[in-house]
């Protein structure tokens, strides 16, 4: 399969989109004043011990105290041979024996800010380069679980012991992009890795607590370092210093991706071009239409994401169970996708439609979890529930794309519905009677939004003119074009 990832750079902001066969399947944003704190390196301060939790909350300069668990604090004894795999969380650990209040500790985010909830840290640093994960409180090396070949494993490891030093510190791990590399190029990435950390450490003897020590690469060279494989043919950049700074960085690093990248000088912008805007707007909606006229209704909320699968127009040419296959079948592959350009996490519910046959079950399993192995988050998928419903998870570490690119609605506050006019109409109406009843006044003025006043004049007329003889006051009307629906006063005067 092959793919391009489009880099388009504004004043304030920097998108890139991964697509592949001309489909757009992930997106990431970052911006000037919400940059992903992922992979930052702080100097905090213990602020709260919570033996209940055993965690602490940890002041590292930002809003909202971050969060380290027990198990995310790494002791002298858990610095033990590495195989593929970093630090191993100890659920018994004791935070009360880790930390105290006060005490000054060098952090990493491993989650974004997330909501009202504060950024997710561990004391196991990494630093990553483009083969290598440096480890300074891990030992030896590790191989990628993702390289297969048994020999291909052999040989990095081999040549990787061969250029550790006995007075050299930490550990490595070698990434999936080393899988071919030469001796050279692993050196390379080892002494930079060294000589990145050396400078990290002397900057952690002067720091002050809450301050940012060592900051993650920017987004075009993130994408870069992280996401070009073998698979990517191009990386187009709109913007000219951006397309140097990662043509550079090529240069020194990954030599051989430095004829992929490319200046884009068209005079349309590059993401119009290749429909990249539209997909993102979609991706925004609820309702994500199959090709074949069925579709899916996704529903984030805080807790955990749904997503029903429906056959719509859809009516298949045999029998019923073979419509519904094929409609879950196509559904499989279309959540996957959107999970990836979504960002969603967390707990994910599907519902696909009820499916009679064990073997028709077992192949759109099979199909979902074959079309999640391209996605670099995380997933789990667990068996189909008594009640027909897939549960999975998906790593969730940044905010997703809805809660980067949107906000809670003022009308609603996030609860995708609002009161109807009729129901403001008689709300108000209580409101008169009461008011009626505990003073004394002249007339009364109701000021409320243009929807809710036609009502009253239209509709509820009759009733508004029963409250008039009742209370023996008249009332008047006015619209207030900044009132919300649901928003009025009843004035006395």
């Amino acid at each position: 399969m092959t793919a391009e990832i489009l880099v388009n750079v504004s004043p304030r902001e920097v998108r890139a989109a991964l697509v592949e066969e001309g489909v757009l399947q992930e997106l990431f944003i970052e911006r000037a004043n919400k940059r992903g704190l992922i992979s930052n390196i702080y100097k905090g301060r213990v602020s709260r011990v919570l033996p209940g939790m055993q965690a602490a909350f940890i002041d590292i300069g930002l809003e909202r105290t971050a969060f380290l668990h027990a198990s995310d604090i790494v002791t002298p004894s858990d610095a033990e041979h590495i195989e593929g795999h970093a630090h191993k969380p100890d659920s018994h650990a004791d935070i009360q024996a880790l930390v105290s209040e006060g005490h000054e500790i060098l952090v990493q985010v491993l989650k974004d800010p997330l909501g009202t909830k504060g950024a997710r840290l561990t004391t196991f640093i990494t630093v990553p380069s483009r083969y290598l994960v440096f480890m300074p409180k891990g030992r030896g090396v590790g191989v990628s679980s993702r390289i297969e070949d048994e020999a291909e494993r052999q040989r990095l490891r081999e040549a990787m012991l061969s250029f550790i030093q006995p007075e050299d510190t930490g550990g490595y791990i070698v990434r999936t992009a080393a899988e071919g590399a030469n001796r050279d190029a692993l050196r390379a990435d080892m002494l930079y890795l060294q000589k990145m950390w050396r400078v990290v450490s002397d900057k952690t003897l002067y720091a002050k607590p809450g301050e940012l020590v060592h900051a993650d690469l920017p987004l075009q060279i993130r994408v870069l370092r992280d996401v070009v494989l073998s698979g990517v043919t191009k990386v187009r950049v709109d913007q000219q210093d951006a397309c140097q700074a990662m043509l550079e960085f090529a240069g020194t690093f990954m030599p051989e991706t430095g004829d992929r990248i490319e200046l884009f000088q068209g005079d349309r912008p590059i993401f119009d071009l290749y429909g990249v805007e539209e997909e993102i707007e979609s991706s925004l909606g609820r309702k994500v239409p199959l090709k074949s006229g069925g579709y899916l209704m996704l529903d984030q909320t805080e807790s955990m994401t749904t997503i029903d699968v429906n056959t719509g127009a859809y009516v298949g040419h045999r029998t019923l169970e073979e419509t519904i296959f094929r409609t879950n079948l196509e559904a499989a592959v279309a959540i996957a996708r959107q999970l990836r350009l979504r960002n969603l996490g967390g707990i994910i519910i599907i519902d696909f439609i009820d499916m009679q046959e064990e073997e028709h079950r077992r192949q759109v399993l099979h199909a979902l979890d074959k079309a999640l192995m391209g996605d670099h988050a995380k997933t789990s998928i667990s068996s189909v529930s008594p009640l027909g419903l897939v549960e999975m998870t998906r790593k969730r570490t940044r905010e997703s794309l809805e809660h980067v690119l949107c906000a809670a609605c003022p009308t609603c506050e996030g609860r995708g519905f609002v009161k109807t006019t009729e129901t403001v109409c008689y709300e108000i109406f209580r409101e008169i009677l009461r008011q009626a009843r505990q003073f004394n006044f002249q007339e009364l003025m109701v000021l409320a939004h243009q929807d809710v006043i036609e009502r009253l004049l239209d509709e509820e007329s009759a009733a508004l003119a029963e409250l008039e003889v009742h209370t023996g006051k008249p009332i008047r009307l006015q619209t207030e074009a900044l009132y919300q629906q649901h928003q009025y006063d009843v004035v006395l005067m």
